[in-house]
């Protein structure tokens, strides 16, 4: 289950809907594991955005964070440190 929280920058559908897509092969290895919880949290800092992630499942938590200066930067660093990570913990796992 993904739960999306903008915190002081609205997010446009177009937005929310292409954060989605991307995270899909994030949440198919989360599903994978077991027990999956991705929140996701959306921050506008001085002139960039910062998104912060907190993962649950069955192989363990953790939180990831990134910074840049667009939001399409921001959700691109994010996308690949959740898969990564997840892949990781889909191979101790099993």
């Amino acid at each position: 289950m993904v739960k999306l929280e903008p915190g002081n920058c609205l997010l446009k559908p177009s937005q929310r809907r292409q954060l989605l897509s991307w995270l899909k092969r994030a949440v198919t290895l989360g599903e994978r594991v077991g027990d999956f919880l991705l929140r996701i949290t959306i921050r506008r800092a001085a002139r960039g955005y910062e998104m912060h992630a907190n993962v649950h499942d069955a192989a363990g938590d953790f939180r990831l964070r990134s910074r840049g200066q667009t939001w399409r930067d921001v959700c691109r660093a994010m996308v690949r440190m959740l898969s990564v990570r997840l892949h990781a913990q889909r191979l101790l796992a099993t």
